[in-house]
């Protein structure tokens, strides 16, 4: 590899890698073709049902993140069969008939599986213990706590956080509109709602992604959606399916934002989750300067999967609020991560969920941007990142957070000189692969 120099040249980042710091140098372009593994939030979703249903379920493309592996040994330690050769995944269901779990549900770094399955868990005849990593146990779970209380479970916490003592009761039915805009709040409430008496409701502020919704159809669930109202009715079975699992949008983010630093650069994504409401990052991408066409587009059990090709032209950056703020929550650091290289520059506003993720995501790529060099401008919600800058080689933070650790690798690739990101490691949350992939792409 030339312009990305990791310490394991061409070999994805394992568990046995407990600190490891990359050094990324200039590259000239980025040309060639990638495909990643599953999608983290289709696998996921297909873990938890297909242990959740009747029958052996089969994935191939399953996620290789750490994360999704978390929720394979939940699922594992309350009954269902888990059997996995590489990115193949067999699950035999338990049909709806969850067993106590011996120890604690170990969540790790994940907290798609400590707020998505606490709405399953919260509705079995049993008592679990949900723990996660020192990360995962600074995140705000009072926002699945509240609505599954009101459907009846018991919940205790550490003033909100994890660990969580859940209490399963008979869960009853209810309308529940958050207050603010998380697909694993929608979820968690859906899930318990499969187990209660009558008809469950979300209302959604903002329309969040709704892979959870499509998962559901592919088991055999009948979900309906009214304008912003989800609704699933209780009691329901689920059914095995045979899937392949899309390519990650928000892995393919990077890379796609390596290839906007680079006029001329082609860059062939294949078999990618194109579903439409997490493809607002293709859109923005779009409309500051990327050009993205589609090879080809099929669907595969509510999932729209397709191959892309993506050019780079003159990145012209632009502003983020709002509604896509919300859609784009998982790809605001990368596309953070490259603003100083834009023509006019990037301003995102209403994305202060970003301070609540594995790190304080806004003040982690503001305090990395400076440490290169960069003008920016820290908001409570965002922040002001002014175009037209020269940034320089640094020794960065990955403050233990995947998505920091490679949105820093892609800024460097524009710097003068080589950056170091400190604890790279932190990438295999989500994709393993992450230094092996952007080496085979980069010149």
């Amino acid at each position: 590899m030339r312009a990305t120099r990791c310490c394991k040249s061409n070999t994805a980042i394992t568990d046995e890698d407990k600190s490891m710091d990359v050094k990324v140098g200039a590259a000239k372009q980025v040309r060639g073709s990638v495909r990643t593994a599953g999608d983290k939030s289709v696998s996921h979703r297909y873990a938890m049902l297909a242990g959740l249903a009747e029958g052996t379920s089969e994935f191939e493309n399953f996620s290789s993140s750490a994360d999704c592996a978390s929720t394979l040994g939940c699922m594992s330690a309350m009954g269902a069969r888990v059997r996995r050769e590489g990115n193949r995944v067999e699950v035999d269901g338990v049909a709806g008939a969850l067993r106590e779990p011996q120890g604690a549900l170990d969540c790790g770094n994940s907290g798609s599986t400590m707020r998505m399955l606490s709405g399953v868990v919260a509705a079995q005849p049993f008592t679990s213990v949900m723990i996660g990593d020192a990360s995962l146990s600074k995140r705000p779970m009072r926002r699945v706590i509240d609505p599954l209380e009101k459907m009846g479970a018991r919940i205790q916490s550490h003033d909100g956080c994890a660990p969580l003592t859940i209490h399963g009761a008979k869960l009853k039915a209810m309308e529940y509109q958050p207050p603010v805009a998380s697909a694993q709040v929608k979820s968690c409430v859906l899930l318990a709602g499969l187990f209660a008496d009558g008809e469950t409701s979300v209302i959604e502020p903002v329309r969040t992604r709704d892979h959870t919704e499509v998962a559901l159809r592919a088991f055999g669930c009948e979900v309906t959606r009214d304008g912003d109202r989800v609704s699933v009715r209780g009691g329901q079975k689920l059914h095995a399916v045979k899937a392949y699992v899309p390519g990650d949008l928000s892995s393919v983010t990077f890379f796609l934002c390596a290839a906007a630093l680079f006029p001329g650069s082609s860059l062939v994504v294949d078999s990618v989750l194109l579903n439409p409401t997490r493809s607002v990052v293709l859109d923005v991408l779009a409309g500051m300067g990327v050009k993205i066409s589609f090879l080809s587009v099929e669907e595969q059990f509510g999932e729209l999967i397709g191959t892309m090709k993506a050019e780079g032209g003159v990145f012209q950056g632009g502003v983020i609020r709002g509604a896509q703020s919300a859609a784009l929550i998982d790809e605001l650091p990368a596309i953070a991560a490259i603003a100083p290289y834009s023509a006019k520059g990037v301003e995102i506003r209403d994305a202060a969920e970003l301070r609540v993720k594995e790190s304080d995501r806004i003040a982690a790529v503001v305090r990395n941007l400076r440490a290169m060099g960069a003008e920016v401008e820290e908001l409570p919600d965002g922040m002001v990142i002014p175009g037209g800058q020269r940034l320089h080689g640094a020794e960065v933070e990955s403050f233990d957070d995947h998505r920091i650790a490679m949105a820093f690798a892609i800024a460097a690739l524009r710097a003068d000189g080589e950056t170091t990101i400190k604890d790279a490691q932190s990438v295999a949350v989500s994709f393993p692969e992450f230094f092996e992939a952007l080496g085979k792409v980069v010149e």
